[in-house]
């Protein structure tokens, strides 16, 4: 089978579009720096790298017969955000769990943001204490029986539908969009740097990449502050995508990488190198990141650029996941107009 196999459920505006951070670039010093832009694919609720994973998976729901989609993630999850505007957008209900993965103490945490938008569009949001973890979690389970239990039918979606047998098929599918966007522009992108937690976006990206046989590599920027927990995902649904799409070959140990460093001690918290990569790109792209995911996976590709591990003459995509909501259940940070530039 290839990608072409699975079927897809249009949720996107189509290829997000690919643009140079030139002025990052020069500041850098290094690098030629773009950006894929994830957080512009779709009219959904603002889009998102999750947007793109759901497109597979919600043929699976309608076969079913789903008329729940139920989800888990943190308060201010990028992903329950975007199951709600799908459910909105098929006519389905949507439970969403939201968990206190995030010990932060702005007072308008579970009003703003992400969890705002979920409300907006209908979805029943239910506020559980519990910590953070990728993992299978009772709450989630709880939800999905609540829905049977009810009469209805509920399709089950793991926290940033990573752990779903279809999980990484969105991004293997984005690694044959990059394909053509290369050839389109005429550039080659030997690096490629991504935010990692729950896996399945850098996952897909791996498998759908080494069927492509090119020397690029694929650097993931842990923002879990369990990089253990993280690296073994990405590493189980990578080799499960590549099986599904037919790779014909085993992954390699260095197709799989995940660089530690820049999500600090706890999931969710920005630390100060996330906060002045965010200043950073605002000042000089006009371009805006999350405090959750982009801004440490920037802070990571600006680090990597300026120590020169990643070379001067190398190409950068950098994927932009989407998150900039979460930023109104950040303000306190962003107090102090500084530019950082």
């Amino acid at each position: 089978m290839s990608i072409d196999d699975f079927e897809r459920y249009p949720l996107t505006f189509g290829p997000s579009p690919v643009h140079p951070l030139e002025r990052l670039s020069d500041h850098l010093g290094g690098a030629r720096i773009w950006a894929k832009r994830e957080d512009c694919n779709s009219g959904l609720a603002f889009g998102g790298n999750k947007t793109r994973k759901l497109e597979y998976l919600v043929p699976d729901a309608l076969r079913q017969g789903a008329d729940t989609l139920v989800t888990i993630g943190g308060v201010q999850s990028n992903h329950t955000r975007q199951v709600a505007a799908v459910a909105a957008r098929l006519g389905l209900k949507a439970v969403l769990v939201q968990e206190s993965w995030v010990d932060w103490p702005d007072a308008v945490n579970d009003k703003v943001g992400n969890i705002l938008l979920s409300r907006i569009m209908g979805a029943q949001v239910r506020l559980v204490e519990a910590e953070f973890g990728i993992g299978y979690k009772d709450s989630w389970t709880e939800a999905i029986e609540g829905v049977r239990a009810a009469g209805g039918t509920p399709y089950a979606i793991p926290a940033g539908a990573s752990d779903h047998p279809l999980g990484g098929l969105g991004f293997a599918h984005w690694a044959d969009e990059v394909l053509r966007q290369e050839r389109e522009l005429g550039v080659f992108f030997d690096t490629v740097v991504v935010c990692s937690v729950t896996g399945s976006t850098q996952a897909g990206m791996i498998a759908g990449f080494a069927a492509q046989d090119r020397p690029r590599r694929v650097l993931g920027i842990d923002a879990s502050a369990r990089p253990a927990e993280t690296r073994a995902q990405v590493e189980k649904i990578a080799r499960a995508t590549a099986e599904l799409i037919g790779l014909g070959r085993d992954l390699r140990d260095d197709e799989i990488t995940l660089l530690q460093g820049w999500a600090g001690d706890l999931y969710g918290v920005p630390v100060q190198s996330t906060v002045d990569a965010i200043r950073l790109t605002g000042a000089l792209e006009g371009v805006v990141l999350d405090p959750v995911y982009e801004g440490k996976s920037m802070a990571g590709l600006i680090d990597l650029v300026r120590d020169g591990d990643i070379p001067r003459d190398a190409n950068v995509l950098y994927a932009h996941l989407g998150g900039q909501p979460a930023l109104n259940a950040y303000s306190g940070v962003f107090r102090q107009s500084v530019s950082g530039v």
